[in-house]
């Protein structure tokens, strides 16, 4: 079949302002999309309504689907038949959802569709009758492929529908991403800072079987009357249709008999999602009741994980899959008050034991935040269309706040906790001059006081931790002192670190304040008396991209012989250790790589001297043919060196190799214009981006803060100076590239 070039994909699903689970559910795969693919992958929605029902939608609900007749069904399929441009339908199936026994009229628009169709099965039960086994199986026999969101369910799904396993994918349910340290913020806000909050939450129905937790409660408000529950949602509108409230009456009721109208809160209302994330965010513990065993997967429980709630549950299959290794309490039956009171108690008593649990989860849900769902969904959509090639990002927004939030008044600091500053991991040189350049990049683009503000602070930090004899210590502690890492580790790569940052300064000068750009001269001045003494491969770099921006403002002659005298360093460094098959300066690689050759081109730019573009070049060419694989950047691994003698290993990359390499291009680019490098660069940024081994994003959406490590199965989720630096900088170069056409 022959697409359109911006093809879109077509959701079959109910969609607000229905209140319905799965409504919301395709609501936020829609609203992930857009996002991080922008309008490179446009959705429509096809909205499923029942007879009593008619909304208002917004623009992306293309066509409406009455469900209770049979007929609509055909002539919708037809409908979208006609659309050159729809390259994928994906239907949300829920079994009530759909008319017709075991909602079987969805079959009729199956049958006539003549598009490649994704089924997402919500529920998927075990054990069916014939009927059901038949209408399940008819759907996988027809759709192109099955998305399940456990893997329970893609077990079910092969032992009683005879599903090949090839057509079957999990997908898990997406969360939203929070930040940790909102928690107590929040509990301050709602006014629940003395109060231990339990929490569940979803529409209302007998399913929940709150009454169990209620029951649970009595004897641990006696003993800690602080504890507060909040039972969070409206009664779902099906069952309002059928018996009216009187669910929620009987459970208003229980609580009165049990004295716990000081201790339960029912929040009746259907919350705007960042309300209900709020709730959720405060919330010590969330306890999910259910006595389904049967319920496959459970959005609420997936949200209290992600908002970093310790989870108590009943053992449905979701939550038998994920409750494992300390990430939270799963007990052993349906229905029982005792269990919910022995697991609710001994996490209010272990607090340590909780909290570790709390960020466990909140650890194991990173994986599943709506932006990773949505590149799950999109490399489905680019698998079954054909258009692997097409794959294309939104750039996120350039955000300062998690800079912000790591700058005291001292100075940067080093390493954060998941995204809390860490104040006992001190201050760096690295990480301030990294800092100051960045700053200076970005007020370039953005001139901003509040950017000048921090720009200060780096610099200050820069000039207090220089010695008399113009070198620079690297490490304080947060009490402003000298550390005894300054005695036992080679500071020669945080001296040039320095240079670079103050080079920074003083090529800005135009755009500067004075003041600010003769302290950096200052410092300037005391340490390049030292500059013939730098030896290692690294520091020679960041003190010839130094060199070379202080020329830029001052065309002096001393800082020209400067630059060759180290540039023939490197040099020196390459004829030693380069070989037919290792054109490199060193016999391994190890960070940063990319600034070597990168300052040998600086060189270059200054002395005009071929020699040093042509090594620098060779050298470039080599590291990159390392680098890019199958579509993809892999940088050198932290868990070992690249050693020409030695095989390579892979998996523990880190941001700063991706951002340097980054850097690298974007000044090759802009010297050779090889559109090659340009390429590289755009698909250099999209690690960042999700396109690496995991498939997950690198960068925190919430406070432009990138995650410290891309591991073999996981991603460390600190988000420290240094990577949040260099992510910060490669997204400011990207701002050149965000308007070109590929």
């Amino acid at each position: 079949m022959k697409f359109e070039k911006g093809i879109k994909m077509l959701i079959v699903s109910s969609y607000p302002p229905r209140e319905c689970g799965i409504a919301t559910f395709s609501n936020d795969i829609v609203n992930a999309v857009k996002k991080v693919f922008g309008n490179t992958l446009p959705i429509e929605v096809c909205a499923l309504q029942s007879n009593e029902h008619h909304f208002r939608y917004d623009d992306e609900v293309k066509y409406i689907l009455p469900v209770s007749s049979l007929d609509n069904y055909r002539l919708v399929a037809e409908k979208i038949n006609e659309r050159n441009d729809i390259g994928l339908v994906c239907i949300q199936h829920e079994f009530g959802l759909f008319g017709g026994e075991y909602g079987d009229y969805i079959l009729s628009f199956i049958l006539a569709l003549n598009k490649p169709i994704v089924t997402v099965f919500h529920t998927v039960l075990p054990n069916p009758d014939e009927k059901r086994k038949k209408v399940v199986h008819a759907i996988t026999d027809l759709s192109d492929q099955i998305i399940v969101l456990t893997k329970k369910s893609q077990e079910i799904l092969i032992n009683f529908y005879d599903c090949p396993i090839s057509k079957t994918i999990v997908i898990p349910h997406g969360t939203h991403s929070i930040l940790w340290e909102q928690k107590k913020k929040l509990k301050t806000k709602y006014g629940f800072n003395n109060r231990i909050v339990l929490s569940t939450f979803g529409l209302i129905s007998q399913n929940k079987n709150i009454e169990t937790v209620l029951n649970a409660l009595p004897e641990i408000v006696v003993k800690y009357p602080d504890v507060i529950y909040l039972v969070i949602g409206k009664t779902h509108p099906e069952v309002i249709k059928r018996e009216g409230e009187k669910y929620r009456e009987t459970l208003i009721n229980i609580v009165k008999e049990l004295h716990l109208e000081n201790n339960v809160v029912f929040i009746d209302e259907y919350l705007e999602l960042k309300q209900l994330l709020e709730y959720l965010t405060l919330s010590e513990i969330y306890l999910f009741s259910s006595k389904d065993p049967n319920q496959a997967v459970s959005g609420t429980f997936a949200y209290a994980m992600s908002c970093g709630c310790t989870v108590i549950s009943t053992p449905i299959p979701h939550a038998v899959e994920v409750l494992v290794n300390g990430n939270g309490i799963l007990l052993k039956h349906f229905e029982k008050p005792d269990e919910f009171k022995q697991a609710i108690q001994h996490l209010i008593e272990n607090k340590e034991e909780r909290i570790a649990m709390a960020k466990n989860a909140f650890l194991l849900a990173h994986a599943t935040t709506w932006e990773n769902i949505a590149i799950q969904y999109r490399l489905l959509f680019d698998q079954l269309t054909n258009r692997e090639e097409d794959l294309r990002f939104n750039f996120p927004p350039i955000k300062l706040d998690h800079i912000e939030k790591l700058t005291t008044d001292y100075g940067i600091l080093q390493f954060s906790k998941f995204s809390l500053p860490d104040p006992e991991s001190g201050y760096t040189l690295d990480d301030n001059a990294r800092a100051l350049i960045n700053m200076i990049l970005y007020y370039k683009i953005y001139p901003d006081a509040g950017v000048l503000k921090l720009a200060n602070i780096y610099l200050n930090f820069i000039e207090g931790i220089q010695q008399d004899n113009g070198l620079f210590d690297n490490y304080k502690n947060f009490e402003h002192e000298l550390t005894k890492q300054n005695e036992e580790v080679n500071l020669e790569d945080a001296n040039g670190r320095a240079l670079w940052s103050l080079g920074t300064v003083i090529a800005h000068r135009e755009i500067l304040p004075i003041e600010m750009v003769l302290r950096a001269e200052r410092c300037w001045n005391k340490s390049i008396e030292r500059i013939n003494n730098i030896v290692s491969p690294r520091a020679i770099a960041y003190a010839l991209k130094g060199l070379y921006n202080y020329y830029s403002a001052y065309k002096s002659e001393n800082i020209k012989t400067n630059i060759e005298q180290l540039a023939d360093k490197l040099l020196n460094h390459y004829n030693i250790n380069s070989e037919e098959n290792w054109c490199w300066y060193e016999d391994y690689m190890t960070y940063a790589n990319n600034v070597l050759p990168e300052a040998m081109m600086y060189s270059y730019l200054v002395t005009k001297k071929q020699k040093y573009k042509k090594i620098a070049t060779i050298t470039f060419d080599f590291l990159l043919s390392h680098y890019f694989m199958k579509g993809q950047l892999k940088v050198i691994s932290n868990r070992g060196w690249f050693k020409k003698e030695n095989e390579r290993k892979f998996y523990g990359e880190q941001p700063i190799e991706v951002a340097t390499t980054i850097v690298a291009l974007d000044l090759f680019y802009e010297i050779t214009r090889n559109k090659k490098y340009k390429e590289q660069l755009k698909l250099a940024f999209m690690w960042f981006l999700g396109n690496n081994h995991l498939k997950q994003i690198m960068y925190n959406p919430e406070n432009g803060a990138s995650y410290d490590g891309l591991e073999d199965t996981h991603i460390n989720i600190n988000q420290g100076a240094e990577s949040t630096l260099c992510y910060f900088k490669a997204r400011l170069i990207m701002e050149k590239y965000a308007e070109e056409k590929s």
